[in-house]
């Protein structure tokens, strides 16, 4: 028998060829243990740490990431439903890291920490992606912060600035009003919506009841700022690595917008509000104690510095050759018993640049929002303000802080020479003059001409119950019979040349407020 070795070879590499091109090479490994959002996973010899997995469980596939390499095994995190995945399991690596949808499709909606819609909406289709975990920017590609951010909050915008691309940390006791803080900074935004100045705004919350997280949703679609913000939910149901990674995403799908002004377009700003970090180091410390990491440095405790350095970090304001972007951070501590020298509110007061402290005593004692000034600090300071506000504003903090000392002392009934009293009735017209209602953010023209009033001692022999009204009334002349000075303020962003007019027009007005 004659064999036909052209057709063997002709036949051999039209095989060869087919086999090239069905070929997929991926390692593959198998579950070995699986619980609690945790899965080790043997014959992954070539995984990366913080590699995306695939695991073939039923009903689809579930997604993980790598989190501990160890000599015969890796220790993976599992996303989503993680109690699909079954001991035996086949498990693919992939090469790549975990990434999350981002673009302008993102805006006014609820996710999960995948990118998943959770609002019941319809299924998000984004533009483009982004790598949830990165190292932040380094100093060459950023510039000083130096353009305001403003919360619309008189307390924080005179005293405690905060600049785009700034980190300032959020911090007090359980019901102090510290996302109240934040969510006002959101819908204050909102002015500047389709402008140049135009930011997008990002709320993570972690570890949150559900009902807490459709009430913040609720207000921000009241107040019409839902089309600019979007919320990363990771809810108290929600496993622990979904709750760990909330923070990456909501940050990851944020740096998306502050890298368009490198192309010339706009939003470029964003702020991202992390509530709260406390609940991402619970998650992370059960994800430590259930891959059993030891117990030093690269697990909780120790490791919770790097965890939030790394997230706070990436908040930048990007030099003019990348765009001049920013990504400002506010992210928010929860204290016990006001004890801010623990383990992770110094960690994060350290990462931050300054912080605002929410005193419990102060909020029962209806100072809303109730900031302690003494304590709360922004290490950026006059750089993140207008002129005018800088004008007004640069004794406050000392006076109210001294204030509150004459305040200490004048309880124990010790008599007051008239300089001491002077200044503990300017004080209590002060503190009265910066509390402010919830959701209700002050324009920042307003708040300069409000803090002018009190400095200047035009409040002080009005009594304190009628301060709110008086400044109700003052600022509605200025939109009214004053308009024109008001519109000369806010051209010049300060008071240089029309202070003289301010003070005459404030003392007509009030004239006519008491005699009212």
């Amino acid at each position: 028998m004659k064999i036909k070795t052209d057709e063997i070879t002709s036949v051999i590499k039209k095989e060869i060829e087919q086999f090239s091109q069905k070929l997929e090479v991926s390692e593959v490994g198998q579950v070995v243990e699986v619980g609690d959002g945790i899965a080790r996973v043997y014959g992954l010899s070539k995984a990366m740490s913080g590699e995306l997995l695939e695991f073939d469980a039923e009903g689809g596939v579930i997604t993980g990431q790598v989190m501990n390499l160890e000599t015969d095994m890796v220790g993976a995190v599992l996303f989503g439903e993680g109690n699909r995945v079954r001991e035996g399991d086949t498990v693919r690596s992939t090469g790549r890291l975990l990434e999350v949808p981002a673009g302008p499709e993102m805006l006014g909606r609820v996710v999960d920490p995948l990118g998943n819609a959770i609002d019941g909406g319809p299924t998000i289709k984004a533009s483009a992606s982004m790598k949830v975990d990165i190292v932040a920017p380094g100093i060459k590609e950023r510039q000083p912060v130096k353009e305001p951010l403003q919360f619309g909050i008189k307390a924080v915008d005179s005293m405690i600035p905060v600049g785009r691309g700034q980190r300032e940390l959020v911090i007090g006791d359980r019901k102090t009003g510290k996302t109240a803080v934040c969510i006002d900074a959101i819908i204050n935004q909102k002015k500047y919506w389709g402008t140049a100045d135009a930011v997008v705004c990002i709320y993570v919350a972690v570890g949150q009841k559900e009902s807490t997280v459709a009430s913040v949703v609720d207000t921000l679609k009241k107040h019409g700022a839902m089309e600019y913000t979007i919320v990363v939910s990771a809810g108290a149901g929600t496993s622990a690595p979904m709750q760990y990674i909330a923070p990456y995403s909501g940050c990851a799908m944020g740096e998306w917008f502050m890298w368009q002004g490198k192309q010339g377009k706009t939003p470029k700003h964003v702020l991202c509000v992390y509530d709260d970090l406390s609940k991402q180091a619970v998650a992370y410390r059960e994800l430590s104690l259930l891959l059993r990491r030891p117990p030093g440095r690269e697990a909780y405790p120790g490791d919770v510095f790097y965890l939030h350095s790394r997230l706070l970090e990436r908040a930048t304001k990007l030099s003019n050759e990348n765009g001049g972007g920013s990504l400002t951070a506010l992210p928010i501590i929860e204290t016990q018993e006001g004890d801010v020298s623990a383990y992770i509110p110094t960690n994060v007061i350290s990462i931050t640049d300054g912080q605002i402290y929410l005193q419990p005593e102060l909020f029962s004692a209806g100072v809303r929002p109730a900031i302690n000034v003494g304590i709360s600090v922004s290490r950026v300071g006059g750089s993140a303000q207008i002129k005018a506000m800088k004008e007004v504003a640069g004794t406050l903090r000392l006076d109210l802080a001294s204030f509150r000392e004459l305040e200490a002392f004048a309880q124990l009934g010790t008599e007051l020479d008239p300089a001491s009293q002077r200044q503990l009735d300017r004080g209590a017209r002060m503190v009265e003059l910066l509390k402010q209602g919830q959701y209700m953010p002050f324009d920042v023209i307003d708040q300069c001409i409000s803090i002018f009033a009190g400095s200047k001692g035009l409040l002080d022999d009005v009594p304190v119950p009628a301060v709110p009204k008086f400044e109700r009334e003052m600022l509605e002349n200025f939109r009214g019979p004053n308009k024109a000075l008001r519109d000369q303020l806010a051209d010049k962003k300060s008071f240089k040349g029309i202070e003289d007019s301010f003070v005459a027009a404030l003392k007509a007005f009030k004239a006519a407020f008491r005699a009212s």
